[in-house]
């Protein structure tokens, strides 16, 4: 994904959106083993205690070989590369490269400790974040603290996962029909990455990164860490602090996951909360007849929608070079009806382009890397058992197709996880009160504010601040594809410096010019 030149794409990656790196990862050296300062690992209060031993010495003592990532990046700009063990309940087994980056705190004399990132996925790559967030944070943060990025096990750098998917295998299949061909896409991605992989592929979790975290913490000689982290980077986040509440700090989660809903229940979650978007849509842009003439009102754009579809699905409509149909159609209006204005003006080009009227080509997209693709599905389908039955998610299709008919079939459709090995751990069940500031727009399609409310029951210690009618994915310090809310951003800002949350949750106004295409994210960002 790129946060740091967020445009609209016409044409998402995959139904559930693009996975796309913020930038080029770089390889660092591996670590010597040497003496280093650290504690030793909290209990996990996930319900599994006992089943994780400490980590070896030649882990959480390790010495990063840290050097210059690369001739055209700044000297600032350190990377280096760890061991963790593929396996931590087995920590004397194979092991993983994890790859590291730094920019120390620019004055030492405030420095507080080190703030760790994760920029969202699963399978988006991090290592490059301390260069961007040295940007978009203002100096009160940068100063205070190492800005520490990873990519996570099994992405990037660090020792990734490919599959060897075609470029239609690490496609999601846009609708349920023809189902027979959706169960063998299924089951053709399940078992690629099962032959590819190996044992690997189940310790590529989201329990197993935070554990890295840990590893990493204990490494740079820290007693706790503070962290921010946007859409899925929140519930690595909240798993860190469930598995090691005694070493959170201060942790900032943007545009939060449910992590009662891990992972099917998040997707399907898009289902409904589209509807009210795309009521709330259509009043906004009958208001705006004059400009965008799709009806007056708003049964009349409705109309005017639907109408697109049915003829999408008796003639696909043909833009450039594409040629949309009902459900292409339903696919990529399904996120930018939570940016009205976006929404408005794609739906109008539609029209046109059905009219046989010129329009303008659509983006063409990069290719979707297979390392992202391929360590989606490991974290979704290993972190969370999904149904067995092939028929179960027919059949879900069926209904929520009905109830939901602007994406019920999508987000009910099969997934690989139906023929995926059984996870070899219990998802974990956050319930903690580590002090946590969460973010979130109300009018957010990959983590819906509903999710985000999920999150805040979870994390008991929690405040959380709402953009009221804020549009898109993501808040602060660039995760927006439009301008950051600054409310919001001075309140994640505040907590960072000095570490007080607000005494009760806070609701901002959304900031002027949002609203106009979100930046590409993998899956849940």
């Amino acid at each position: 994904m790129s946060h740091r030149a967020p445009r609209r794409r016409l044409l998402p990656l995959l139904a559930l959106g693009a996975t796309v790196a913020l930038a080029p990862g770089l390889v660092g050296a591996t670590a010597s083993a040497a003496p280093r300062p650290h504690t030793a690992p909290a209990t996990d209060r996930s319900g599994t205690a006992g089943t994780a031993p400490a980590p070896p010495d030649r882990f959480t003592r390790q010495t990063p070989d840290w050097h210059r990532c690369g001739a055209d990046t700044p000297a600032a700009y350190q990377c280096a590369t760890l061991k963790v063990p593929l396996d931590h309940r087995a920590p004397g087994g194979a092991t993983l490269d994890l790859a590291i980056s730094r920019i120390e705190a620019g004055d030492p004399e405030r420095r507080r400790g080190v703030l760790l990132s994760n920029p969202g996925g699963p399978g988006g790559v991090g290592l490059d974040l301390p260069l961007y967030f040295a940007e978009q944070m203002p100096e009160a943060v940068t100063d205070r603290y190492d800005l520490i990025g990873f990519d996570p096990r099994g992405v990037g750098a660090s020792s990734p996962v490919n599959c060897g998917l075609t470029e239609s295998e690490r496609q999601w299949p846009r609708n349920y029909r023809p189902f027979d061909r959706n169960v063998a896409w299924a089951r053709t991605v399940a078992d690629k990455c099962r032959e590819k992989a190996g044992a690997t592929l189940a310790h590529l979790t989201t329990r197993n990164t935070a554990r890295d975290m840990d590893i990493l913490r204990a490494v740079l000689g820290e007693k706790k860490i503070s962290y921010f982290g946007v859409s899925y980077g929140t519930a690595l986040g909240a798993v860190y602090a469930q598995l090691f509440p005694g070493r959170a700090d201060r942790f900032v989660l943007d545009s939060a996951v449910d992590p009662k809903l891990m992972w099917r229940d998040m997707f399907r979650v898009w289902a409904p909360e589209v509807e009210p978007a795309f009521r709330r849509w259509a009043r906004w842009t009958a208001a705006h007849a004059g400009r965008y003439d799709l009806g007056r009102t708003p049964a009349e754009v409705r109309a005017t929608f639907w109408g697109l579809v049915e003829r999408a699905d008796r003639d696909p409509i043909v833009v450039g070079d594409a040629k949309l149909t009902g459900a292409d159609v339903r696919a990529v209006l399904r996120r930018e009806f939570f940016t009205v204005r976006g929404a408005a003006e794609l739906v109008g080009v539609l029209r046109d382009a059905a009219a046989g009227k010129p329009v303008p080509e659509f983006p063409t997209p990069p290719e979707i890397p297979d390392n992202g693709v391929s360590a989606l599905w490991a974290v979704v389908c290993g972190d969370a058992a999904s149904p067995r039955d092939p028929g179960r998610y027919l059949r879900d299709s069926v209904r929520d197709a009905a109830r939901y008919p602007l994406f019920g079939d999508f987000a009910s459709n099969i997934t690989p996880c139906v023929f995926w090995d059984a996870p070899v751990e219990p998802l974990t069940r956050v319930d903690n009160e580590v002090g946590t500031l969460i973010l979130q727009n109300e009018w957010d399609s990959q983590t819906p504010l509903s999710a985000a409310r999920g999150m805040h029951r979870a994390l008991k210690g929690s405040r959380m601040v709402t953009v009221d009618e804020g549009e898109g994915h993501g808040v602060a310090y660039g995760m927006a594809a439009g301008p950051a809310n600054r409310c919001a951003q001075d309140t994640a800002t505040s907590y960072l410096v000095n570490g007080r949350l607000p005494g009760k949750d806070v609701t901002c106004r959304a900031t002027p010019g949002t609203g106009r295409g979100e930046a590409a994210h993998p899956v849940f960002g």
